[in-house]
């Protein structure tokens, strides 16, 4: 069976030195949803966007499949890379939504790898695709916004009609990069409910990076840690806990652990039986 994603032996080297990845390797099967977490210039967003295929690895440093297939490898594109590329739908921080176009518009542009040439510069999409644009739409729980522009759309909105054109696409891979780092905390569960649904019934392979581990515990089954640019830990979310991060992070950890409900619900206790006491 062929692995949704397989990087191997990968680095990156920017031009100011940094080394961004550090020899990572890495499997994902198919039907996954795995988090990615670490801290602030841990390599995240460079493995994602290295597997997606918009930047390239170091000259002479491994490669990159997806579904089987070379995307890149030895710091170069494969020649099929942007067919590849069709394979996977990328979802970032900044949602990456056109303002001034309705929704649903914005959601139909995930089919114009799909289009001739002639109708994908004039949006002229097809009534099926703009049928199945407003069915994602719904499916992401949206749907009353189709003719809205994207502008007036909440965060959390946004980042889900970011969804449903990555559902439009047809993708077989989801990579998602920080979706819910800028969102508030009842936004960021409903676009992981999302990302959990889409995983679960339609069978994307999903890789998520995420800032806070209380996340990847609660909605992925497996876990990949990095620090600076390498893989520190690969292995189930339940056994990356507090004390684990504190061994792989350090001081560090704290910018990953946001408080346990169990945690809060101790403090809560605690809190009242001071002020009793006072």
């Amino acid at each position: 069976m062929k692995h949704s994603v397989r990087v191997k032996s990968l680095s990156k080297t920017f031009p100011s030195g940094k080394r961004a990845l550090d020899d990572v390797s890495l499997k994902i099967e198919p039907g996954e949803m795995v988090a990615l977490i670490g801290a602030s210039g841990s390599g995240k967003s460079t493995l994602i966007r290295h597997i997606a295929g918009l930047i390239t690895c170091d000259e002479g440093s491994g490669e990159v499949l997806v579904n089987g297939s070379l995307m890149q490898q030895a710091g170069k594109l494969a020649p099929d890379a942007r067919n590849i590329r069709r394979q996977t739908a990328v979802i970032f921080q900044q949602f990456n939504l056109v303002g001034r176009l309705s929704v649903l518009t914005n959601v139909l542009t995930g089919r114009l790898g799909k289009l001739p040439w002639l109708q994908g510069t004039f949006g002229l999409f097809p009534h099926e695709d703009q049928l199945d644009a407003y069915r994602a739409l719904v499916r992401v729980g949206i749907g009353e916004t189709a003719r809205q522009r994207a502008s007036t759309l909440s965060g959390g909105q946004q980042q889900r009609a970011a969804i449903a054109r990555a559902l439009v696409q047809g993708a077989s891979i989801l990579l998602a990069d920080e979706p819910i780092a800028s969102l508030d905390p009842a936004s960021a569960r409903r676009v992981m409910e999302t990302l959990t649904d889409v995983n679960r019934s339609d069978g994307l392979t999903v890789l998520v990076s995420l800032h806070q581990v209380e996340y990847a515990r609660r909605f992925c089954a497996r876990t990949v840690a990095m620090r600076e640019g390498r893989i520190v830990y690969d292995g189930p979310s339940r056994k990356l806990t507090n004390q684990k991060l504190k061994e792989i992070y350090g001081s560090a950890s704290e910018e990953l652990i946001l408080p346990d409900a169990a945690d809060l619900v101790d403090e809560g206790k605690r809190r009242k039986r001071d002020t009793r006491a006072a």
